[in-house]
């Protein structure tokens, strides 16, 4: 992971902004994330973390996928939206039931000399404002750990031939 970081917005809202750096061609690192199965590989184990949309999921603007996870040792559904799709530059995906309020992310690619920087870009809110903002300092480090574990896995499997 090049740089995170976490910014507060107002109305309980807040963003978590991440780059990683891959000395690969934008053509090659844009298709991994075309994948939806790959979601699977980039989670952390302890997440849990399975697509229940019929595989292999054909990525498009407007299509929705549905996901199972654990999340502090609850589980639940995660239902997301492919609001964005414009290969291989950007796309977004919105949550549209799951364990928050809001969370909308956004997945850039832009070519650098040298390679890609993939930016991560995701305003969320917790549910229950003002009251979830207690569970802010632990949803932080959870999703901070989460990021950092994707772009180390993410390295491994595009450089390392995992």
């Amino acid at each position: 992971m090049d740089s995170l970081t976490h910014h507060r917005l107002s109305q309980g809202n807040h963003v978590l902004e991440s780059e990683t750096f891959l000395p690969l061609p934008r053509d090659e690192v844009f298709p991994f994330f075309a994948a939806a199965e790959n979601l699977e590989r980039i989670t952390p184990p302890e997440l849990a973390f399975r697509i229940l949309t019929e595989t292999p999921v054909e990525i498009h603007a407007g299509r929705l996928i549905d996901y199972k996870l654990r999340l502090f040792l609850v589980s639940f559904r995660w239902q997301t939206r492919i609001s964005v799709w414009d290969p291989p530059f950007r796309f977004v995906d919105e949550q549209l039931r799951g364990p928050y309020h809001t969370w909308v992310h956004l997945h850039t690619f832009d070519e650098v000399e040298g390679g890609t920087l993939m930016r991560d870009r995701v305003r969320y809110r917790l549910p229950f404002h003002p009251l979830g903002g207690l569970a802010l300092p632990l949803v932080r480090r959870q999703i901070t750990r989460i990021f950092r574990y994707r772009g180390q896995v993410i390295r491994e499997l595009l450089l390392g031939g995992g």
